[in-house]
Formats: C-alpha cells, sequence, structure tokens
C-alpha cells in the first residue's frame, strides 16, 4: 500500500511499535537536536509524534507534517502546542527559509528518490539550519498491523553513501554520519546536514 493509506490504517496500533521503532536510533536522534528550545522545528513523516512531543516538552515550536491525517490526529491527543499539517514530504507547503531544524525519520525510506524532499528541506530551512535524516536497512517492508489484518507499506532501499551523495550534491555540509549497527551489520544510518 501506499504510504497515506497504509499509515491511515495503522494509525490505532503505530504507538505499539514504539520500542521497536526508537531500537533502529538507540536514542542517537535526540542527542542532536539537545537545545531546541525556541527553535522552528519541521518533523517530515511526523507520524503519532514519537519525536515532535518530546521536542515540544523541551521547547521546541514543532510542526508536524505527515501524509496521514489519521496518524496526526492520534498525535493531536498528545500535545496542543504542536502544529499539525498533513502534507507531501516532496512539496513542502511553506515559505523559504523558515526552519532552524527539519527533521526526518523513518521517511525517505518511502521516498523512491529521497533527492526531491532533500531539495525542499533545503529551501525551508533558514541559513545554517541543519536537516536531521535517518535511512534505515529496510530490504523488504515489515508488516504492519491494522484493524483489517497486517499490510505492507511500499518502501524502498537507499545506499548510505548514495543518500550522502544526494545530500552534497544539493550543497549540503554533512556535519555528522552516525551508523547504528546489530552486530556487524548496518541497520540505520543517521545524518546531521547543514544549509
Amino acid at each position: 500500500m501506499n504510504s497515506t493509506i497504509g499509515y491511515d490504517l495503522a494509525a490505532p496500533h503505530y504507538d505499539d511499535k514504539e520500542d521497536y521503532l526508537n531500537s533502529f536510533e538507540q536514542g542517537k536522534v535526540l542527542t542532536y537536536l539537545a537545545d531546541v528550545a525556541g527553535k522552528k522545528i519541521l518533523d517530515v513523516g511526523a507520524g503519532t509524534g514519537r519525536l515532535s512531543v518530546e521536542l515540544s516538552r523541551r521547547g521546541g515550536l514543532v510542526t508536524a507534517l505527515d501524509t496521514s491525517s489519521e496518524m496526526l490526529k492520534v498525535l493531536a491527543t498528545k500535545n496542543k502546542f504542536i502544529e499539525l499539517m498533513v502534507g507531501d514530504a516532496e512539496y513542502l507547503p511553506f515559505d523559504v527559509g523558515v526552519f532552524d531544524y527539519v527533521m526526518a525519520t523513518f521517511l525517505i525510506v518511502h521516498l523512491r528518490d529521497p533527492k526531491r524532499f532533500f531539495d525542499e528541506a533545503y529551501r525551508v530551512l533558514k541559513d545554517g539550519g541543519r536537516l536531521i535524516v535517518t535511512n534505515i536497512n529496510q530490504k523488504e517492508p515489515p508488516e504492519v498491523k491494522t484493524d483489517k489484518g497486517p499490510i505492507k507499506i511500499e518502501s524502498f532501499y537507499h545506499r548510505p553513501e548514495a543518500v550522502q551523495e544526494k545530500l552534497e550534491e544539493l550543497a549540503f555540509t554533512i556535519e555528522t554520519e552516525d551508523m547504528v549497527f546489530d552486530n556487524d551489520v548496518w541497520v540505520n544510518q543517521i545524518l546531521v546536514a547543514r544549509k
């Protein structure tokens, strides 16, 4: 299924997977967002707010964008200070230079070519702003629980070096590449890129 339909169906059960999703990051993503008080943050593919809620709690001015209105409805019950917006990662509905941070965790796996999103992230970031993106090693989409039974949501595999190259082609400066491993196999690439 495509992301919009799939995540609309999965929304009521999505938070059941939070510990599993967190295991791909091992707590590392939030270390790159330590000082966010008063900063404008766009969480693209925010889902039910796994990271948005924490960033808002830390004083970040968070806008959560997702293609699934049902996921955002779940998020709305958790935090009334987060601005919610249904939208497409490849066509961000914001002006140039609005955000201090754009973050996208578990997003680019759902994009055939993340370059369009990276270009949009660059556009909406302030000069010196940072994009924090994760790239999970997922060659086969996992089953996702829904009330109608398990489904699979369309996903795409991206080699870590290809993701880094696409960011650099768009004039991002890679500040950090943090690889998460399970034994000898990479499970997640975390990149911090500066405009």
